[in-house]
């Protein structure tokens, strides 16, 4: 049985930093692209990063590209999400997820292994 446990979320204030981990059970990593998406209230889900499945390649969206850093250890199953000058608009829940193929997607549908998400609230 496949889990993704994510963990590193927290409150924080404007400028500050703030390191997601997420760790996969059941599944060898090297053999999924691996993603964080982020859904604040009322909002959709968004794809904020991800890598291909030897983390050659990565993908940012334009709004934290620049401040958020995405890298994994496969030998730990281990994905992190470093978040460098955070901003009130990053306030959302973060979820790591696992996609079906080795290159990552930038929206959720070719994911299939979902965590349950770790709250990130950034203050003014």
């Amino acid at each position: 049985q496949v889990q993704v446990v994510e963990s590193g979320g927290g409150l924080v204030q404007a400028g500050g930093s703030l390191r997601l981990s997420c760790t996969a059970s059941g599944l060898t990593f090297g053999n999924y692209a691996m993603g964080w998406f982020r859904q604040a209230p009322g909002k959709e889900r968004e794809g904020v990063s991800c890598a291909n499945w030897n983390g050659d390649s990565t993908y940012y969206t334009d709004s934290v590209r620049g401040r958020f850093t995405i890298s994994q250890d496969n030998a730990k199953n281990t994905l992190l999400l470093q978040m460098n000058s955070l901003k009130p608009e990053d306030t959302a829940m973060y979820y790591c997820a696992a996609d079906y193929r080795w290159v990552c997607g930038r929206g959720p549908a070719t994911y299939v292994y979902w965590g349950r998400g770790t709250q990130v609230t950034v203050s003014s």
